[in-house]
């Protein structure tokens, strides 16, 4: 059987470290494959004007399965000043690659597992009856709807008489904005399709049934944002009665959510949101298992599919020898890539290791021993990036 082709996108800070345990890791569980590397990133849009070029984006159409990194996003000015003096004036705009890749290909399905794993001191603890320390079990899973509302891309400043002709057939916005000088107005778009809105709740739906939940959670804010929010609450709520009768639908607000994450996590198993709302509660999540450094993701098309940790590119700590950050989230979003060819057995031996490095407690990382992120860490006892990877490693081979 020829290898499998993985499209391999480093990107910047990181990443470029992580993606490297990643595949290590991979390649000590017995998979199979051929990686071909992809650029994008934050070099490619100052020396070519274009984070994500198009050879990278010929290659996932190729191959269809991507691991990718971290990159570096900055705003509009700060992009524009670092674009190469040969390319300023000549009409490019920094667009978010991974948001662009997200778009190009509709992997407009993205899960964001968030789990406690025993032993890690970053969990969530609370304090219980009669004074007890309670340490809940979390096991929950976000889907995020990947390409639409405010990741859309669909905003001005100073919009044009189209647009601002437009704005203001909308009663709301001529008796609170006009006032504005529209010099001074920028608009945003929070735009919702039933097509996708529906993709993602299925998604959720499905999810619950193959694993027993009985609720889903539908992480919104419809008594405000009616129609947008609205539109994804109405669709969970008529597929549960008319395909899923025994999962129910319970809505909560963004913030209230965020709020209850603290109070009893471990009831919420199942939770669908948009693309800014999801974004946010799947961050929260995160925090209570571990923090970024534990928060892995997919990003799931019809036909491409992208595996990714949902930290970012942290510059600061992207030149420090050894490196000290944290691979198992990228690790972890290599297990996820597993899952979804079909790899089961591989998925849940990397799984099992993590546990089990995590569980033994003798390699930890900078932050699980809650020291401040500097390169003295590694003299006070934190594992380098390198040699968490190779706890796992080993743990792969001594269970095999």
């Amino acid at each position: 059987m020829a290898k499998r082709i993985i499209v391999t996108m480093p990107g910047d800070g990181i990443g470029k470290v992580v993606l490297v345990e990643a595949i290590k890791v991979l390649n000590a569980v017995g998979f199979e494959a051929e990686y071909v590397h992809g650029d994008i990133g934050w070099e490619f849009w100052c020396n070519e004007g274009n984070p994500l070029p198009d050879r990278t984006i010929k290659l996932l159409e190729e191959h269809k399965i991507g691991l990718f990194g971290a990159i570096t996003s900055k705003p509009k000015d700060k992009a524009e000043a670092e674009l190469s003096p040969e390319l300023k004036g000549k009409g490019h705009v920094y667009y978010s690659p991974i948001v662009a890749m997200r778009q190009k290909f509709d992997l407009d399905l993205c899960m964001r597992p968030c789990k406690t794993f025993s032993g890690n001191p970053l969990n969530f603890i609370r304090r219980g009856a009669n004074n007890t320390i309670e340490e809940p079990v979390i096991d929950a899973m976000i889907f995020r709807q990947n390409t639409e509302c405010l990741y859309g891309g669909v905003e001005w400043t100073n919009p044009s008489d189209i647009v601002y002709d437009a704005l203001m057939t909308h009663p709301k916005f001529r008796e609170n904005f006009a006032w504005c000088p529209r010099p001074e107005l920028a608009v945003s778009t929070r735009i919702f399709t039933k097509k996708y809105t529906t993709r993602i709740v299925k998604a959720a739906f499905e999810y619950a049934k193959e694993h027993g939940f009985k609720t889903v959670t539908v992480c919104e804010k419809p008594n405000v944002i009616r129609e947008t929010s609205g539109m994804m609450l109405k669709v969970a709520q008529e597929m549960s009665k008319n395909e899923y009768p025994d999962i129910k639908v319970q809505d909560t607000n963004i913030d209230a959510q965020m709020m209850w994450l603290t109070k009893n996590p471990e009831t919420y198993h199942v939770l669908v949101a948009g693309n800014m709302f999801g974004d946010i509660v799947s961050d929260g999540f995160a925090g209570l298992v571990g923090g970024l450094g534990f928060a892995c993701s997919a990003n799931i098309g019809s036909e491409v599919a992208v595996f990714e940790p949902t930290h970012g590119s942290a510059p600061k700590y992207a030149d420090f020898n050894p490196s000290i950050v944290n691979p198992i989230a990228m690790v972890l979003s290599a297990c996820m890539m597993l899952e979804h060819i079909g790899e089961m057995e591989k998925a849940k031996r990397i799984y099992d290791a993590v546990a089990a490095v995590i569980l033994e407690g003798k390699v930890k990382s900078y932050d699980m021993l809650k020291l401040p992120g500097t390169p003295e860490a590694i003299g006070k006892g934190a594992a380098s990036t390198q040699q968490i990877g190779d706890a796992i490693v080993a743990k792969l081979t001594t269970n095999t």
